[in-house]
């Protein structure tokens, strides 16, 4: 039995039995893995706190097999303020659930488990708007899974100006010129496209560090769940919880 003592954030927990746990975790180094916590159900129990939905914590785990056990915790950050407000527990949600999607076992997530951490924070500690913030996370997210977009130039003739489209087809912005041989791309403003340059250039903790009005928001929010939905050939959808 290998002890293994690993960062990582909780994506699911199912009760087990009558006091144990099932949990799915993001780890920067082992990827996603599921995880016993026995007794983590008990009133008294030290693994409490630790294993609850999207606890980010340092956790000392048992590998036997193919399998891990967890042994010890100490939580390093609740999202407190997540739990307290059912609108942004349903966007957390949401957002996890595309995590779960991309993740997979022995993979290292360093990146993807600070896109996910960053992006909680945003919705738990800041009043951003909450799809702005989604949105961001999005085209991020594609950029660390090998999606992403070429932004410097026209994709096809490869001119920097008069570039007024988005193209799904061919990744990338589109002149005026280009786009109009393609019939799904999208027409994103400048400061759109300022945007998305930022998303994708910019230091990891200053992704959502910039303003855009409600109308350009919209744009960007249109290119993100497009172009998410197609590179990952899925929609998603934000759901009520109740």
């Amino acid at each position: 039995m290998k002890q293994i003592k690993v960062n990582g954030v909780i994506l699911v927990e199912n009760n087990m039995g009558d006091f144990d746990k099932m949990l799915t975790m993001l780890t920067p180094n082992l990827g996603k893995i599921g995880c016993s916590a026995r007794g983590a159900r008990r009133p008294k129990s030290l693994l409490l706190a630790g294993t609850q939905f999207l606890c980010f914590g340092e956790y000392l785990l048992y590998k036997s097999g193919d399998n891990y056990s967890m042994n010890s915790c100490e939580t390093i950050e609740m999202f407190y303020n997540i739990r307290t407000d059912l609108e942004k527990l349903t966007y957390a949600t949401y957002i996890t659930k595309i995590v779960n999607d991309v993740t997979t076992e022995n993979q290292n997530s360093y990146h993807t488990l600070k896109l996910f951490l960053n992006t909680l924070f945003a919705i738990s500690e800041t009043d951003k708007d909450l799809d702005f913030i989604t949105t961001v996370f999005k085209l991020r997210l594609l950029k660390i899974l090998g999606f992403s977009p070429n932004i410097k130039e026209c994709v096809c003739c490869k001119s920097k100006e008069n570039i007024t489209h988005f193209s799904f087809k061919d990744n990338g912005f589109k002149c005026d010129s280009c786009s109009k041989q393609d019939t799904g791309a999208v027409a994103i403003a400048e400061p759109t496209q300022n945007a998305i340059q930022y998303i994708m250039l910019a230091d990891p903790k200053k992704i959502f560090s910039f303003q855009l009005s409600e109308k350009y928001t919209k744009e960007l929010e249109l290119v993100s769940n497009i172009y998410l939905n197609e590179k990952l050939e899925k929609e998603y959808k934000l759901e009520k919880l109740f």
